[in-house]
């Protein structure tokens, strides 16, 4: 519905020129980096201040004004479209680190400050902030979805490294959950709550995040298998073994393809593993030599060693640009991006499953995977209008979540729910959907925070 004339006055008292209707700034605010599609927003709102976002919110739930909340837009599963118009809230001009504690291993900031951009500000520090899902995401936007990413495996999700929010609730109001204290036993732990709501609880306006000390060492490599089940089964021991990987990344051949026409690398083409190594030179050392010989057990072969920070900088570069790269395998088509995640155990033959489905339905359908904890990706290249394509790659992206659910595992290991998914949330959790959605109508009893997202119905 259009925003009342009322909110619209209000609004523009409260913000000035920070408020906007301009169809330009709509039109880039309802944008996907994916297949998903909506309406633009109405408006488009750019706080500087928690002050600024309680007044919005304030008005918004006084006018039954929808909220969608914004940060770099690079979400794969339509989290920050309008399907029902309303309001779209950036928060990129909410930029600052507000507090560093290096003795405490910490650090406040507000949500549109990126990743990289933290990670900057701690040079100096001897610190970093390891969550990295490879776009340059906004830390608020991370925490909406619980990001994840290359190295979770070792340093763990946004769930694990977010101690304390502050976050103003669909009314207005402003609360902080979480404490700077390593651990607490004091009452419900609203922030695991909101790390993952993907807006639909309130909006956050503060992070206090876990930091980590930057590895004395660092060795990356990259290194040929000749079949996808060797490569993904060399994860599941190495994992098994024990062997402290900072990252271990799965690609696939048309990934490997995707990679030689967009940097002119001269890989073979077929599955790879990239990996990495983090500690002391001996460790370091020690932990790489483990890993070559359990990968020569399994067929791993022409390892390529990044041994200085520029060479390991351009391999997670092309890592990281790997949606845009395979994307160029068939110039025009959009994609239908999906992702799931299994127990260990299960990781070889899910990920053969998926590839066997994508060739059986005549699809293109690069996979990539944070394999280290069972999440893989696949990026299902289709072109616009292509109706029976997209059928196609629905089907697909539905049957790899249905196998996840099988063997125990989730529709999501990392992307979150968004538009994409929500017709599967009940078949993963059952009747603790009716608990979710009766926490969403306790704290949004009028359904204004990023409707249309998460919950089926």
């Amino acid at each position: 519905m259009p925003i009342p004339a009322a909110a619209i006055d209000a609004l523009q008292a409260l913000l000035g020129d920070r408020f906007s209707q301009a169809q330009a700034e709509r039109d880039l605010h309802g944008q996907s980096e994916t297949f998903h599609r909506a309406r633009p927003p109405d408006a488009v709102a750019f706080p500087v201040s928690t002050a600024d976002v309680s007044g919005i919110m304030a008005i918004c739930h006084a006018q039954g004004v929808p909220v969608i909340g914004w940060g770099t837009g690079t979400s794969l599963e339509g989290h920050a479209l309008a399907p029902h118009g309303g309001l779209v809230v950036d928060l990129m001009r909410m930029d600052r680190v507000l507090d560093i504690r290096a003795e405490d291993l910490q650090a406040s900031v507000q949500p549109g400050v990126t990743r990289e951009a933290l990670n900057t500000e701690l040079r100096a520090t001897g610190l970093f902030f390891p969550v990295d899902p490879g776009a340059n995401a906004s830390l608020g936007g991370m925490a909406a979805t619980r990001a994840s990413g290359t190295t979770a495996v070792r340093y763990g999700t946004m769930r694990d490294n977010v101690l304390a929010l502050e976050v103003v609730l669909a009314d207005g109001r402003v609360i902080r959950t979480g404490t700077r204290a390593a651990k607490s036993s004091a009452g419900y732990d609203l922030t695991g709550l909101f790390v993952g709501s993907e807006g639909t609880l309130g909006i956050i306006t503060e992070l206090t995040l876990r930091l980590h000390g930057q590895p004395e060492e660092t060795a990356a490599a990259v290194c040929a298998f000749a079949t996808l089940e060797a490569a993904v089964e060399c994860v599941t021991a190495t994992i098994q073994s024990g062997i402290p990987m900072a990252r271990i990344e799965f690609i696939d051949a048309d990934v490997v393809r995707a990679f030689n026409a967009a940097t002119g690398t001269q890989m073979h083409i077929g599955p790879h593993l990239m990996v990495e190594f983090h500690g002391s030179p001996a460790s370091v050392a020690a932990d790489a030599q483990a890993f070559g010989a359990l990968a020569q057990d399994f067929g791993g072969t022409g390892f390529d060693w990044a041994t200085t920070p520029e060479a390991r900088a351009a391999l997670w570069k092309m890592r990281h640009n790997a949606y845009r790269s395979c994307l160029a395998l068939r110039p025009g088509a959009t994609a239908v991006v999906t992702d799931v995640c299994v127990p260990m155990s299960h990781l070889p033959e899910a990920v053969a499953e998926a590839a066997r489905d994508i060739r059986a339905e005549g699809l293109l359908g690069p996979m990539v995977g944070h394999v280290g904890d069972g999440n893989f990706h696949s990026q299902i290249l289709v072109m616009p209008g292509n109706d029976a394509e997209m059928a196609a790659a629905k089907r697909v992206a539905i049957r790899m979540a249905e196998r996840a659910l099988s063997v125990g595992g989730t529709i999501t290991g990392e992307h979150g729910v968004g538009i994409g998914k929500r017709g599967l949330m009940r078949a993963q959790h059952g009747d603790a959907v009716d608990v979710m959605a009766a926490i969403k109508a306790a704290l949004d009893p009028q359904g204004i925070m990023n409707p249309g997202k998460m919950l089926p119905g």
